[in-house]
């Protein structure tokens, strides 16, 4: 039986593109490979969850079509706040594939385990406040070493930002690190990505504030490397990352991360209410 509990959470304007997400997909797959592949333990069965997929779940099977190549049982689950939402999905359910009326309190069957969530362009008009609850009740559903990524993107997918949480071996939350994604379709430049900022962050971009000072700072970087944009913006991108290293950032400067458009700044100095309770 799926535990009974009101959904907690409110609707979202539910509309989304195809491939919207696919880049989020990309990042997790290259990120962390191996929360995807993993079989051991409750990871056996644990489940990918997806929450707020909107009037049609789309990025949800797009998500299964990307997630499989590695992990072929990899079981998904869909949530929607909205019951004709949820209706409207089941002519999507294939196997190991099902789509549940439900909130951030994820509607789990007895038994089922949790090893990544997804939670993309649903909180950004919640209160900080209540951010902080949707980010509790997450956690509690997550498996040891378990992710959640949390953020906002364009409507077409084209860059996000996003949090990135690790629930660590002892059941502590960890602020694992913010994640920038950037196709180039729009150039690059830092400031694109104060429009995207998930919610715990896009009210604090204010003078003395961490967050703004690390994007005063990319945007320094990126001034500095200038000369690299003759080579492309790939490059471009790439160098200002090492400057924000050199400016004693915790970057994850793997090539195959920065080449694809991705940047991640590691355990930010940040603090984002995250105790269990």
């Amino acid at each position: 039986m799926v535990n009974p509990t009101r959904p907690i959470g409110h609707e979202t304007r539910g509309k989304t593109a195809r491939n919207r997400l696919r880049r989020v997909d990309i990042f997790l797959i290259r990120y962390d490979p191996n929360l995807l592949k993993r079989q051991d333990g409750e990871y056996k069965s644990a489940l990918y969850v997806d929450i707020g997929f909107g009037y049609q779940p789309i990025t949800t099977v797009e998500s299964v079509i990307h997630f499989r190549k590695l992990n072929p049982d990899l079981p998904v689950l869909g949530v929607e706040i909205d019951p004709e939402r949820v209706s409207a999905a089941q002519s999507f359910q294939v196997k190991k594939v099902s789509f549940r009326l439900g909130g951030f309190n994820i509607p789990l069957k007895e038994h089922e385990t949790v090893r990544l969530i997804r939670a993309f362009n649903v909180l950004r008009q919640y209160s900080e406040e209540a951010v902080e609850k949707a980010y509790h009740l997450m956690i509690e559903n997550l498996l040891p070493e378990g992710l959640i990524i949390e953020g906002t993107s364009d409507p077409f997918g084209r860059i996000w930002a996003a949090n990135l949480i690790r629930k660590k071996v002892e059941g502590i939350p960890d602020y694992e690190g913010i994640a920038f994604s950037t196709n180039f379709r729009w150039g690059f430049d830092p400031g694109l990505f104060q429009t995207v900022l998930p919610k715990s962050l896009i009210h604090h971009m204010t003078e003395g504030e961490t967050i703004d000072q690390f994007f005063n700072d990319w945007k320094n970087a990126a001034n500095t490397a200038i000369g690299y944009k003759q080579f492309g913006l790939r490059q471009w991108f790439m160098e200002t990352a090492l400057l924000l290293e050199r400016e004693e950032y915790q970057i994850d400067t793997r090539k195959k991360l920065l080449r694809s458009g991705f940047l991640i700044w590691k355990n930010p100095n940040i603090p984002l209410k995250l105790s269990i309770q």
